[in-house]
């Protein structure tokens, strides 16, 4: 049997998607993929990705050609999905995850403690940005934009000294670069940094029984503590939230992490719960930083973000 498979047309999903299809290839020989490139607003639209007040940029277009049978199903970065997905569509598959951190990538092997002061450091992440400046109050963050590649093309330049990115990303495409790991505790990921997300209409019952041949079921757990918190606090572009959950044995952890917009106020919590009920847990962590203010940190963002835009 043939599958078509729906995915963005950078070097990065297509890294992506193959990787998927050489897992399917594993446990279904006999089958066949062919890949479809599709075109995104993400992929068009220039402008920095938080001045973009919309869900599914990176997804949507990509998911209709899933709903009308277009494509068999689409591969995407888990991050990029939204919380509620169209209805005859489903998360019907979650591979197992690559690393959930980010990575600090310098002109000359500086570390972002180390780098010079007035450094600018680019980043297409509002949690990144604040988070850069919490640490280093005495370097510039500017937005980029543009795929892995040429990000981390342009501190080459004259523009930036230094990029923040996913290591996931890095790690996919096999970039050949010096990279500085950051820490979770001073960098806490989006909710599903690191994973990929395969959706597939709900009602196909073969599809989805061949997906779930490659599914990790730990990595299923941890996704679905961070998007259920995320849902309960309406994250997004324009309201960076950190978050990460992490299995051991029946016991599950999800760290989750909101800031002010100059970054000198955050709210950082640490909730337990039973693998058994990740969503239970990722409602409980959204519960815990509302009673805890979280409104008031949020309450200046919008109105905000275009300054940062400016820079």
């Amino acid at each position: 049997m043939k599958y078509i498979i729906g995915t963005r047309g950078s070097k990065l999903s297509l890294a992506q998607t193959n990787w998927v299809i050489s897992e399917l290839k594993k446990v279904n020989p006999d089958s066949d993929y062919e890949i479809k490139t599709i075109t995104t607003k993400g992929d068009t639209d220039a402008r920095p990705l938080f001045t973009l007040d919309q869900k599914g940029i990176f997804e949507k277009e990509i998911d209709r050609a899933v709903a009308e049978k277009q494509v068999d199903f689409a591969v995407h970065s888990l991050k990029d999905v939204p919380s509620e997905l169209a209805p005859n569509l489903s998360l019907s598959c979650i591979p197992i995850r690559e690393a959930i951190n980010d990575v600090f990538i310098s002109t000359n092997g500086s570390t972002l403690e180390t780098i010079k002061s007035g450094a600018v450091i680019g980043t297409s992440s509002l949690r990144r940005a604040v988070q850069v400046s919490r640490l280093r109050s005495d370097v510039t963050v500017k937005p980029i934009r543009g795929n892995v590649e040429s990000r981390v093309r342009k501190i080459n330049g004259e523009e930036y000294d230094g990029v923040v990115l996913a290591q996931a990303g890095i790690n996919r495409l096999g970039l050949d670069v010096k990279v500085s790991k950051l820490s979770t505790i001073d960098f806490p990921p989006s909710p599903g940094q690191g994973a990929l997300g395969i959706v597939s209409r709900s009602d196909d019952t073969k599809t989805n029984s061949m997906l779930k041949k490659i599914e990790d079921n730990d990595s299923r757990i941890e996704i679905e503590a961070e998007r259920a918190f995320s849902k309960f606090v309406e994250s997004g572009c324009r309201f960076p939230v950190g978050a990460f959950a992490k299995l051991n044995g029946n016991d599950l952890k999800l760290t989750v992490a909101v800031y002010s917009i100059d970054g000198k106020k955050s709210i950082i919590i640490e909730k337990n719960g039973n693998k058994n009920d990740p969503v239970a847990l990722g409602k409980m962590a959204g519960e815990e930083l509302n009673n805890q203010g979280v409104k008031e940190l949020a309450i200046n963002w919008r109105e905000k973000v275009e300054e940062w835009n400016k820079k």
